[in-house]
């Protein structure tokens, strides 16, 4: 295979900036470096893209080598001086950016400017995933099973919303921002007053907010990966260390178990990989996403959650984890998700030719 110019771009703009620091450590530290001339870009917190020179030295220098956290300092560099092939270059662009700014649709929208290929869902599908609201919409379109739900906008929050939510869903119920991730403004409330403030915390990430009823189940995840045929990886189980897998749970407390392959009748399982990829064609999605669900042994059944189009890549993330026990290894994995976006991008080019 010839070499390819692999930018690593992390950090952004979002609430989940640091968490986009260690994804992209890890995934710097599996890259086959004979194989691809890695350059990784930061953007920094003000939206500032510079070429991360210390994290280049430290990856010239072994995995091993590379710091803990990524610093994103360096030279300011042009995103599409940047994006600019060199003659019979072939570039590949791997965003592992979370949240807002990143992975809504915003920064592939720029790389689509930029006639760049680049590893992931595209614009559209990417949009949608990050806008919990509109998800729910197209999932509700397209006859997928999940929780009741009401979004709203912040402009609504008083007591006169208060009582409507707890008339219309009860208590407890969980409030999100509805673009946000990594459990980013996720509040539980078990009473009106808890609702209030919960709604108020929300609000402080988006104008837009997802209340949802609070299920009792059991938490899984899929691991999906494909463009036009995409493929589920075997099912796993989220064991919550807290009440539920809030943000310390899942990257700081590491109380949190995970169970792969979630033990599950085989008809559960094959069930959950078939709605996995339902929820994954309904957003359009290609290269990469994980669909999270919610599991009523006594009642409903499988309830989709939400679909996540830049999983983590930290040791502790499902994603990864999930393909390694579907017999694809972490490094496999990378080279895997670069030759879908090459793919994509052949196939769509070949659309926008005019001869």
């Amino acid at each position: 295979m010839e070499r390819i110019r692999l930018v690593v771009l992390f950090g952004g703009q979002s609430a989940e900036h640091e968490i986009s620091l260690v994804t992209a450590r890890h995934v710097l530290a599996a890259t086959d470096l004979e194989r691809y001339d890695v350059q990784p870009v930061a953007i920094t917190t003000t939206g500032r893209w510079v070429f991360a020179e210390e994290v280049a030295g430290a990856l010239a220098a072994g995995p091993d080598a590379l710091p803990e956290e990524l610093p994103t300092s360096g030279p300011e560099v042009s995103p599409f001086a940047l994006l600019e092939p060199a003659a019979g270059e072939r570039l590949v662009v791997l965003p592992l950016l979370h949240g807002p700014l990143g992975e809504d649709g915003t920064v592939q929208g720029l790389l689509e400017l930029a006639g760049v290929p680049y590893a992931g869902c595209g614009v559209l599908a990417s949009a949608l995933a990050m806008d919990k609201a509109k998800a729910k919409e197209l999932f509700s379109a397209n006859g997928l099973p999940q929780a009741r739900f009401r979004a709203v906008h912040e402009r609504a929050i008083g007591d006169e919303l208060v009582e409507e939510l707890v008339d219309q869903l009860g208590l407890p119920v969980f409030v999100k921002p509805a673009n946000m991730g990594s459990s980013v403004g996720v509040s539980k409330a078990k009473d009106t007053l808890s609702l209030g403030r919960a709604l108020a915390s929300a609000a402080r990430y988006d104008e837009w907010l997802v209340v949802e009823e609070a299920i009792d189940g059991r938490e899984l995840e899929c691991a999906v990966l494909g463009n036009l045929d995409p493929r589920a990886s075997v099912v796993g189980e989220i064991v919550p260390g807290a009440e539920f897998y809030d943000y310390e749970d899942k990257y700081l407390d590491g109380a949190a178990r995970t169970v792969i392959p979630a033990d599950l009748p085989e008809p559960v399982s094959a069930q959950a990989r078939q709605l996995a990829l339902r929820a994954f064609t309904a957003l359009r999605c290609e290269g990469m996403a994980r669909v999270d669900f919610f599991y009523e042994e006594a009642g409903r059944g499988l309830l989709v959650n939400e679909v996540n189009t830049i999983p983590g890549f930290t040791p502790i993330s499902m994603y990864p984890k999930l393909w390694e026990a579907s017999g694809l290894g972490y490094g496999a994995l990378i080279d895997e998700l670069i030759r879908l976006a090459l793919e994509r991008y052949a196939r769509r080019a070949a659309k926008r030719r005019t001869s």
